[in-house]
């Protein structure tokens, strides 16, 4: 994400010398203060930004209509010729779909039931040891190892509620890793250079009113002179509208002519499924396995990333390479006595 200090936008705001989309023209450092009774002043005078948000009204709805492009885009072409044409096309193919995706239903059905990570037979957390599980985890669901000790899943209901949010956020988690490592590790080896490689040093810099490149192009300000706040809203915003389309139903994109075929944790199609994985449906079913272990080991590993992070102030990846160069000294012992 580019993060770049913000600099003084006029009253009126062309498209050309917004801060939305490029640095301001008159390189005078401002910020916001904290508003009186009467009104929000600008400081022009402060070296230091302040931590808040330090954003104009104008940025501010430069930040939510470019959000809300893809939705508006969305409802555009649904309601257009081209949408229509699209949709009158999606029907004629839809009854041939929806036979080839019952029939690919069936066959995954009989892969779980098949399968040595689903039913009753299926591994357990305590292993061999003896433990009176509950009997409403049936080992349906992917990555099932009867492991509930406050019954939060002995409602039905709530198990599948339970179980959307937790592939959904080890999606996130498992994405987050890769953005968290990634360019520290590039960084390290030299193979590209960025301003800040550090996780959590990047939001601290934006933070302290710090210019990043995204990407550690340099020129390369996407986010324009945003403050944090405003960032996190932008965010949130571009996460949560695709998720929420997503849980809408695999029907949502109906409209635009793409029928998917699975459910909404697992839609399939092309969009979802580019590689064909879901064709092989005992292979589909045992990688819906992988995915979600690997995903609760990504959330764990956020954990870690979180306490690194606060004891040594380092990334990750410098952590691993002094603890590899030197375990006597370099780990969680020696971390917690030199606090």
């Amino acid at each position: 994400m580019a993060l770049l200090r913000t600099k003084a936008s006029p009253a009126f705001m062309s498209f050309n010398s917004s801060p939305f989309f490029s640095d301001s023209l008159y390189g005078f450092p401002y910020k916001f203060v904290a508003p009186s009774k009467h009104q929000l002043r600008c400081n022009l005078n402060r070296a230091k930004p302040f931590l808040g948000c330090r954003a104009s009204w104008q940025e501010l709805a430069g930040v939510v209509i470019f959000s809300a492009i893809p939705f508006t885009a969305v409802k555009a072409i649904a309601n257009s010729p081209i949408g229509e044409s699209l949709q009158s096309r999606m029907k004629e193919r839809k009854k041939a779909a929806l036979a080839k995706s019952s029939k690919l239903n069936a066959l995954a059905e009989k892969a779980r039931n098949e399968s040595l990570w689903y039913g009753e037979g299926r591994p357990r957390w305590l292993g061999p040891i003896p433990f009176d599980y509950p009997v409403f985890l049936t080992g349906e669901l992917p990555g099932d190892y009867g492991f509930d000790v406050a019954g939060l899943s002995s409602d039905p209901v709530a198990l599948q509620r339970y179980f959307n949010f937790e592939i959904l956020h080890a999606r996130w988690a498992m994405l987050g890793s890769i953005g968290a490592v990634l360019p520290e590790l590039l960084d390290l080896m030299g193979a590209f250079h960025f301003a800040e490689p550090v996780w959590w040093r990047v939001g601290y810099s934006k933070l302290k009113g710090d210019t990043l490149d995204y990407l550690g192009i340099p020129g390369l300000h996407l986010a324009g002179s945003q403050g944090i706040i405003v960032i996190a809203i932008c965010q949130a915003l571009l996460m949560v509208g695709p998720e929420y389309a997503r849980y809408c139903g695999i029907e949502a994109l109906e409209p635009l002519g793409i029928y998917l075929p699975g459910d909404i944790n697992y839609p399939g199609g092309t969009l979802f499924d580019p590689l064909n994985l879901s064709r092989n449906p005992a292979t589909f079913e045992e990688l819906k396995v992988k995915e979600i272990k690997n995903g609760r080991l990504a959330m764990v590993a956020w954990l870690g990333f979180f306490a690194q992070a606060a004891v040594t102030g380092k990334g990750p990846v410098q952590n691993l390479i002094e603890h590899i160069s030197d375990p006597l000294h370099n780990n969680l012992f020696s971390a917690l006595k030199s606090m």
